[in-house]
């Protein structure tokens, strides 16, 4: 394995940084202040001038506008422009639209490609999807109520869906329903394109996050699907699919996560360092000189580089077997560096004292929004029994026959 950076990826790096500096980290401040919605028209001149500089959807291919790289290099871009929260945004490589995209290129007709996928990578719409209900836990998708019911050239979709992120302003969700009940539990559910206007659509409310109001791309929206109509052929793949298209989805999206996190968990420690350094608890004694303070930036520095390189593994070996053998290293980082941010962000803020509360930094935002990271796609304690499982099928685990 060799993680060194190639050439061409560390002057990409230092173009995006540069941009980054320049056109996305000024609009901070105001989307604390403000809210994402405010913000819209800054962040449409941001967009435009990213394609202009041909930074635009990194990690999509090139004849849908992007920069085709492959996983492992825009693992390194995704890490850099998770030092601001609106980076992957301006880049259009933000979820829940790049999972969505990446499931329309690998599952969509041509028809969904040309109406839903060539916008979406354009940059001209935003979508969401439609996975979790309030009445069953969101770490087991195989679990729904939600059904599809076939009428006909139809499906009629009846149910509860929450925390459908971005569904404020989204052209289409992709929808999992339960389309066969008698099924086998992981061929029950299938996915379709739900385009918001369709009647029976209803965004019932936009949830509010630890206390902050939600919207636009940024809203978690309850969605109630009353005899929502639309055609079959709006189904991505076959009947029965949704669940290991969901499994697809998730994998590589879990890098993407990931090195977004080691980003902010590197500004975080920038932002501690800076603070340590130059706060003066009295004459020619700063913060940095305390034991404690050195122990904090020793312990984050360490973890840091070790999640960068659990994830550029899983990466690689995702590019070279495949997410479904690179399933155990998927789940690993997934928990590992989501712990990861947590224990920095902490650190940093209480390097910070006060200061660390407040919105004038982007510490307390991301605490707020981050603390789910232990939770959406698939919280911590799922992904440490599918480790913990595969490692005990060496030692005759249940998995492996051994005794329950």
């Amino acid at each position: 394995m060799d993680f060194s950076l190639k050439d061409d990826v560390i002057a990409l790096d230092k173009r995006i940084r540069a941009f980054l500096k320049e056109e996305v980290e000024p609009l901070e401040a105001p989307l604390f202040e403000h809210g994402f919605e405010a913000l819209a028209p800054q962040l449409a001149v941001a967009r435009q001038r990213c394609k202009d500089a041909g930074l635009w959807a990194p990690a999509l291919g090139k004849e849908l506008g992007g920069m085709g790289l492959p996983l492992m290099d825009f693992a390194h871009v995704s890490e850099t422009l998770g030092r601001t929260p609106l980076g992957h945004y301006v880049f259009n490589v933000q979820a829940p639209d790049i999972g969505n995209m990446e499931c329309l290129h690998q599952h969509g007709t041509p028809a969904h490609q040309e109406t839903y996928l060539k916008p979406l990578a354009a940059g001209e719409t935003r979508s969401c999807f439609s996975m979790t209900e309030p009445m069953h836990a969101g770490s087991n998708p195989t679990i729904m109520s939600t059904v599809a019911r076939r009428d006909g050239d139809d499906y009629v979709i009846d149910g509860r869906k929450w925390f459908t992120t971005g569904a404020d302003g989204a052209a289409f969700a992709i929808v999992m329903a339960v389309t066969d009940q008698d099924a086998p539990r992981h061929r029950r559910a299938t996915m379709i394109i739900v385009p918001t206007d369709t009647p029976g659509f209803v965004n019932a409310r936009n949830i509010p996050v630890m206390g902050e109001p939600s919207g636009g791309w940024a809203s978690h929206s309850e969605i109630v699907y009353e005899a929502c109509r639309v055609p079959v052929s709006n189904r991505l793949g076959n009947e029965g699919d949704g669940f290991v298209i969901a499994q697809q989805r998730l994998g590589p999206g879990r890098i993407h996560h990931c090195m977004r996190w080691i980003g902010i968990c590197e500004r975080s420690f920038e932002l501690m360092c800076e603070r340590a350094a130059t706060r003066m608890l009295a004459p020619g004694k700063p913060l940095a000189s305390k034991q404690l303070v050195q122990a904090w930036i020793a312990e984050s520095r360490a973890e840091i580089d070790a999640a960068r390189l659990m994830v550029l593994r899983a990466a690689w070996r995702i590019d070279t077997v495949g997410a479904k053998a690179a399933r155990v290293d998927i789940s690993v980082i997934k928990f590992f560096v989501a712990g990861v941010l947590e224990r920095v962000l902490d650190r940093a803020i209480q390097t910070h004292g006060a200061f660390g509360m407040v919105d004038e930094l982007p510490l307390a935002y991301w605490y707020r929004h981050e603390r789910g990271s232990r939770i959406y796609d698939g919280p911590d304690e799922v992904h440490k029994g599918v480790v913990a499982r595969q490692v005990l099928k060496g030692y005759g685990g249940p998995e492996s026959g051994g005794s329950r």
